[in-house]
Parts: structure tokens; C-alpha cells; sequence
């Protein structure tokens, strides 16, 4: 969440900022709760400061005259108090959720416009492969080398589900393990094996509550949340800690599978395997002192590429414009490789720094030294990178003309030396 003390001193700013972002936020209403709430806290400062003053007064009257009606006020104002303390509890209630429904602010760097149409490509990286033959989308690559199975995919689970088969199960684990061995060998991160399942609040915390609780899967009966990315248990590590500031940044690496309704996303790209309900993904995590965190998001975009690179892909960084921000990230680039079959760039990785909005919800701090005032980290997040597009990328850039697929040099020691999918 943002800062209620902006939103108090700095009203008409953060509308302005919130209208970039093409949505709404209860901002009068959060004002109108600070309002109450603080008047509220004066009635109950005033009344406790007469309570003191009663009870000294009762004191030195030692019992003598006017000393019951004094106890009477006293009981009259414990009454008034426990009432204004109960209002104050609910009108706080109602304040944090609203500031809940508040999204991040976009950093000044950030291009104003109204949607993706208006993001900016940052650079381009590789040459599209030539070909001599009409390059197949993986969909039908897929089924020819019996490494993509859909019908049986929806014979068990219904649409957007998919079985990998043989040597395409294989490319699959070995693109995972080949990334996180990139991340925690070459780029410094430390492997996390986290829950697939959470407790609801950690959803709060990353911010997908309230916005995506539609999009979510959950246990009715009980409190389990399966997670659309490893996002969410990463930013949840260290929920209600104070970290030493020497210990930043944070670096942490995760696989885990994702679970999303994609509801968001009916009627869009219904063919083949790039959008799905469950999917694999490795993600890239850091928490980070405030004034390195821009400098880290740039570390990240490179991680993320370097995984392009390796794979001998060609790729494209985008920044996001404001209407295309999201919902906790203050600044956010994809990582899009080109896929000639599908004919088209594939978003692979988002990566945001999200500043202290999260940090805030899950109230993670960091001390600079003994003695100094906790201070909010920053945390950042990226894909490094996901499956199964990073997949589609892959096979679609390394066919052959026969319908095989040429594995990617640095993939072949995670697959047993296999070097073509036939």
C-alpha cells in the first residue's frame, strides 16, 4: 500500500498519478476515514487527560465531600472512551481496507499512456532466424513430434490444459533446471523451494488481494491459496521482519508450478500452449534498500535476458506505459522473445520494482544500524523466465525443416546429451 501520509498531505498528486493508470481509488473516502479517525483519537486523548485529572482529585479528597460524583464522571468517562475506542477499531478497519483497493504510484519514469499500445520497446536483441521452409507454430510441432499431447490434456482437465510428453516433459525440466543452476551459479541468487499453497493474508501482502481474488484458486473449506507465481511466497519470506541493512540486497530464485483462473484472459489465445491454468515458472526475487532498488530492477531485466541470450533467442525489452503498470509495480518491463511459428513476440518475464508497496503491507523492514528506525525495504520480482513460453520460443526457433527440433546447445547436458527431438 501507499503512504497514508501522502495520500493526507499530497491529495490532488497521487489522483493525478492514479488517473495515469486508467482506474479508480477511494481516495476522498480514505480521507474522509483519516478525518474521522483522528478526530476520534483527540475526543479519546481529551477524554483520558480528564480521567487523570479526576483521579488525581480523587486522591486528595481522601474519601470527602464531592468524591462520589467525581467517581461517577470517572465511570461516565470509561463508558464514552470504551464506545469512541470501539468506533476508532472500526473506522481503522474500514481505512485499511480502502487503502487496500489504493494501487501503487508509477515512477516519474515511467510513460504516461492509456494502454499496451503505448509501451516502449527499449531495445532489440538477435536477428529473427531465416528459413528456408514455412516455420510450424508449436501447436501443430508439438503433435507431429508426439511431444504435446491436447486431447488427452482436456480429456482429463478440460480447456487450456495440455500434457508434455517424452523428450517435450524433458526440454521442460531441463529449461528449469538449466535457469535456476544460470541464476544461483552466474547471477548470485539463492534457490528457494517454496509452497505452492498459501494462507490467505500472504496474498494481501503481494497485492493480489482484493483486485485478483477472481483469478485465483482457493480451498473452500480450508485456508489454502494455490499461487498464480512464486511471487507471492518470495515477498512472504520475511513478512514482519527487520532485516540488517548489511544482509541487502536479498537474492532469491524459485521454480514452482502456477495456478491462474485466467479469467482475465477469455477469448485470447485460446491455440496451443502459451496460456494455460497451471504452468511452470522460475522467479526472480529481491529485497533491496531503497536507494539501490532502481539499479537492481536493471541487474534483473539483464538476468532475464541473459537467458535469452544463452538460448541464442532473439528478444526485445519493453517498458510499460502507465496504463499498462499493474497494480503493484511502480516501474515494469517485459522481456519478450520472438517465436516465428506463432509470429509473434512472447511476453517470457514481467519484471517490477514495486518499491515499498509490499513492504508495507507485510510490514518488512530493514535497520541501517543498531539503534536507527526500521525503514521499509523495496522488493522486486521477475519471471527468469516462464514456462511454457520460453518453451514455444524454443522449439519454434530451433525446427528444422524436417519437423525436428535442434536442442539448444546449453540445454543438452539437462538432457542426457540429446541433441535433436525427433
Amino acid at each position: 500500500m501507499i503512504d497514508l501520509k501522502l495520500i493526507r498531505e499530497k491529495p490532488d498528486y497521487v489522483r493525478q498519478a492514479i488517473a495515469t493508470l486508467q482506474v479508480t481509488a477511494p481516495i476522498d473516502e480514505i480521507l474522509d476515514l483519516d478525518e474521522q479517525r483522528r478526530n476520534l483519537l483527540s475526543q479519546v486523548e481529551a477524554l483520558r487527560a480528564r480521567r487523570n485529572e479526576v483521579s488525581k482529585e480523587i486522591g486528595r479528597l481522601r474519601g470527602g465531600p464531592g468524591t462520589e460524583g467525581l467517581k461517577e464522571e470517572m465511570r461516565q468517562v470509561g463508558e464514552q472512551i470504551k464506545a469512541l475506542d470501539e468506533q476508532v477499531k472500526e473506522v481503522e478497519e474500514r481505512l485499511r481496507r480502502a487503502l487496500l483497493e489504493v494501487p501503487n504510484l508509477p515512477h516519474a519514469s515511467v510513460p504516461v499512456g492509456k494502454d499496451e499500445s503505448e509501451n516502449v520497446v527499449v531495445r532489440t536483441e538477435g536477428e529473427p532466424r531465416q528459413f528456408d521452409f514455412q516455420p510450424l507454430p508449436h501447436w501443430d510441432l508439438g503433435p507431429m513430434l508426439d511431444i504435446i499431447d491436447f486431447e488427452r490434456g482436456v480429456k482429463m482437465s478440460g480447456t487450456r490444459f495440455y500434457i508434455l510428453k517424452g523428450l517435450g516433459a524433458r526440454l521442460q525440466r531441463a529449461l528449469i533446471a538449466w535457469m535456476l543452476d544460470l541464476h544461483v551459479q552466474q547471477h548470485g541468487y539463492t534457490e528457494i523451494y517454496p509452497p505452492f499453497m498459501v494462507r490467505e493474508e500472504c496474498l494481501w501482502v503481494d497485492g493480489k488481494l482484493p483486485k485478483f481474488r477472481d483469478n485465483v484458486y482457493h480451498d473452500a473449506e480450508e485456508d489454502f491459496w494455490w499461487i498464480g507465481t512464486a511471487e507471492t511466497p518470495l515477498t512472504n519470506l520475511h513478512r514482519d521482519e527487520i532485516l540488517p541493512a548489511d544482509k541487502l540486497p536479498l537474492n532469491y530464485v524459485a521454480y514452482s508450478a502456477c495456478f491462474r483462473r485466467e479469467k482475465m484472459s477469455a477469448g485470447r489465445d485460446v491455440r496451443g500452449i502459451k496460456r494455460g491454468h497451471q504452468f511452470d515458472k522460475v522467479e526472480m526475487y529481491k529485497f533491496t534498500t531503497p536507494e539501490s532498488s532502481y539499479d537492481e530492477l536493471e541487474k534483473m531485466v539483464g538476468h532475464a535476458e541473459d537467458v535469452a541470450r544463452l538460448l541464442g533467442i532473439p528478444h526485445r525489452v519493453v517498458l510499460m506505459c502507465t496504463g499498462d503498470l499493474g497494480f503493484v509495480a511502480a516501474k515494469k518491463y517485459d522481456v519478450e522473445m520472438w517465436a516465428p511459428g506463432c509470429q509473434e513476440w512472447l511476453e517470457v518475464s514481467s519484471i517490477s520494482n514495486c518499491e515499498d508497496f509490499q513492504a508495507r503491507r507485510g510490514n518488512i523492514r530493514f535497520r541501517r544500524e543498531r539503534g536507527a528506525k526500521p525503514e521499509y525495504v523495496h522488493t522486486l520480482n521477475g519471471s527468469g523466465l516462464a514456462l511454457p513460453r520460453t518453451l514455444i520460443a524454443v522449439m519454434e526457433n530451433y525446427q528444422q525443416a524436417d519437423g525436428s527440433i535442434v536442442v539448444p546447445e546449453v540445454l543438452r547436458p539437462y538432457m542426457g546429451g540429446i541433441e535433436v527431438i525427433r
